[in-house]
C-alpha cells in the first residue's frame, strides 16, 4: 500500500540561536510543486549570525529587496495550507520559528507541523542518511535554499517509502 506524499516545510534562519527568527520558508507540496517566499525582518528581529548566512547564502540586503511582510507571508501559508499537516525534519527549531513568525503577524497558524519522525517507518529510519544521500547526487540542485530542502526531503521519504514498500512486498526485512 503506497502512503500519501506528505507536504514538507523548511525554514531558513537569521541564525540558530532563541533570539533568531525565520528569513525564508520552503514548502514542498504533494505533486511536486513548491512554494518559496523569503520574509523581511520586522524592526525588532536584528540578530544577524553570519556562519548560518554563509550556509544559506542569503543577505539581509536580499531580504529588504525581495522578502515579502510578515502579513504577506502568514496569509499566504494560511490559504495554501489550511486545515493540513506539514511534516519537518527539524522541528525543534522549525516549528519555533514558524511561531516567531506567526506571533509577530498576530495571526493564528492554520496548518499543523509535526515531526517528520512521526510518519517515518523504521526501515525510512535505518536507510534515510543512505537515500537522501543519492536524492542530493541525482537533483544536483547548486543553492541550499527552503524550497530546494524541503523537496529533497519529500523525494528522500518518497522514495525510502517506495523501497520499503518493495521490501515488504518480496518478504525480505
Amino acid at each position: 500500500m503506497q502512503r500519501a506524499t506528505p507536504l514538507i516545510i523548511d525554514i531558513e534562519a537569521s541564525g540558530f540561536g532563541y533570539d533568531s527568527y525565520p528569513i525564508e520558508v520552503g514548502i514542498a507540496l504533494p505533486k511536486g510543486e513548491r512554494f518559496c517566499s523569503l520574509i523581511e525582518p520586522i524592526e525588532t528581529w536584528t540578530h544577524w549570525d553570519q556562519s548560518a548566512e554563509g550556509i544559506h547564502h542569503i543577505s539581509r540586503d536580499e531580504l529588504h529587496l525581495h522578502g515579502k511582510s510578515i502579513f504577506e507571508v502568514t496569509r499566504a501559508l494560511n490559504t495554501l495550507l489550511q486545515g493540513q499537516t506539514l511534516y519537518s525534519d527539524g522541528w525543534v527549531v522549525d516549528k519555533p520559528w514558524l511561531n516567531t513568525l506567526f506571533y509577530a503577524a498576530h495571526t493564528a497558524m492554520d496548518f499543523f507541523v509535526s515531526p517528520l519522525e512521526m510518519i517515518l517507518t523504521e526501515y525510512q529510519m535505518d536507510h534515510w542518511h543512505s537515500v537522501k544521500r543519492g536524492v542530493i547526487a541525482e537533483l544536483k540542485l547548486t543553492r541550499h535554499r527552503a524550497s530546494n530542502d524541503a523537496y529533497i526531503i519529500q523525494e528522500t521519504y518518497r522514495r525510502s517509502a517506495l523501497e520499503a514498500g518493495t521490501r515488504e512486498n518480496r518478504g525480505t526485512t
